[in-house]
């Protein structure tokens, strides 16, 4: 039997009130997997039962033998992703420029990126390993085992507005510790955020995340859950003019209108006309049930169509609902943020490395007709 090496990571800094003292991310670069009778095990991870799919792969429950905590093993396809960054044509167009582009790229970027994030609204990464001679890269996260605060939409399983407040409080948080880390999330909606023990918020899924460097993001290409996608990611003739910060803000209201009257406040069966909806339309704030003008005023603010003209993350944290009439106030941004620096160096050292997959996990055998549908799905928005 092979033994481990283990690498520790990064010393946490101290904690701050939106950060939390977390062990030492583990790197392991030799690994051992044995099929039992009940299932396999890498290392002292026992691989259970299948929890999702996404894009990319499969999600299965890990449990540790060695601290007796349950995780979530992410499993991700190379070929699926060669095949994404094929479509997308992002290696035709630098190969113009006379660049050699990694496929892999933006996943080892968020890798390095996820090892370092470490706030109580941020899911947290364990353990990254990479196998160089075969398919797959092996993400594995902290486990919520509450799952999605709201696995479906539309839903009759409404939130009271105080519970609102407190998730979106939650996010308000993580969002605001992303951007200032220099990452826009690209993909905020309910299924995306997670609960904790404590019925807190964690943000999830960073899969179609985006670096920036100065006070924002300018994007040029869409991305994300169509029903949560702001205006000006939907229209062409406006694609130089997306801000980072506002598309995951506009999100955010689309999220918090779901909490209230457990639909997207734009829908339509069709894409193109769900776009022009979301382009054109004004938004309607329903009759029932009744809600505080200052959430109503909150919602058409974080609706505005306007980038330029969309409350920010700062205001946000003023406005009268989130802080109860200045009763509750959220935590300084000081308090909430410390700076991380992401080097060229971390994005090259983000993964670990496996032996021949052929004498270890059998992935295929997980994968073998299972298709890559995104889990967090709505209807056929996708």
């Amino acid at each position: 039997m092979q033994l481990s090496r283990y690498h520790n990571i990064s010393p946490t800094p101290p904690a701050s009130p939106g950060r939390i003292r977390r062990k030492p991310l583990v790197e392991t670069d030799t690994v051992h997997v044995e099929e039992l009778p009940d299932g396999t095990q890498i290392n002292q991870y026992k691989i259970g039962e299948e929890l999702g799919r996404g894009s990319y792969g499969l999600v299965k429950v890990a449990s540790n033998e060695d601290d007796h905590v349950d995780y979530a093993i992410k499993i991700i396809s190379k070929v699926k992703m060669k095949k994404r960054a094929a479509l997308t044509g992002r290696r035709v167009e630098m190969r113009k420029l006379g660049k050699v582009v990694d496929p892999f790229e933006s996943i080892y970027r968020e890798i390095a990126i996820m090892k370092k994030l470490n706030h109580k609204n941020i899911v947290q990464l364990i353990e990254v390993l990479n196998d160089t001679n075969n398919d797959y890269f092996y993400m594995v996260y902290e486990l919520l085992s509450k799952g999605a605060v709201m696995p479906e939409i539309p839903t009759d399983n409404t939130f009271s507005e105080e519970l609102s407040r407190r998730y979106f409080r939650d996010i308000v948080l993580g969002i605001e510790f992303l951007h200032f880390q220099g990452v826009i999330h690209r993909d905020i909606k309910p299924a995306n955020l997670l609960l904790t023990e404590d019925n807190g918020i964690k943000i999830a899924d960073f899969g179609v995340s985006e670096l920036f460097e100065g006070s924002d993001a300018f994007v040029t290409k869409s991305a994300g859950t169509h029903y949560f996608m702001a205006p000006e990611a939907i229209a062409p003739e406006k694609a130089k003019s997306q801000r980072g910060k506002a598309l995951d803000i506009w999100a955010m209201g689309i999220t918090l209108f779901c909490f209230i009257y457990g639909r997207c406040p734009f829908q339509d069966v069709h894409i193109m006309q769900l776009f022009k909806k979301i382009s054109t339309e004004p938004l309607r704030i329903p009759d029932d049930p009744y809600i505080d003008p200052q959430l109503e005023d909150l919602l058409y603010r974080l609706l505005v169509k306007n980038p330029s003209e969309r409350i920010t993350i700062s205001k946000i944290k003023e406005h009268p609902w989130v802080t109860c009439g200045n009763t509750d106030l959220m935590p300084t941004t000081e308090d909430n943020c410390t700076k991380i620096v992401v080097t060229d160096e971390d994005i090259t050292r983000s993964v670990g490395t496996l032996p021949h997959l052929s004498t270890l996990f059998h992935a295929k055998k997980m994968l073998r007709e299972k298709s890559f549908r995104n889990p967090y799905q709505i209807g056929s928005q996708r």
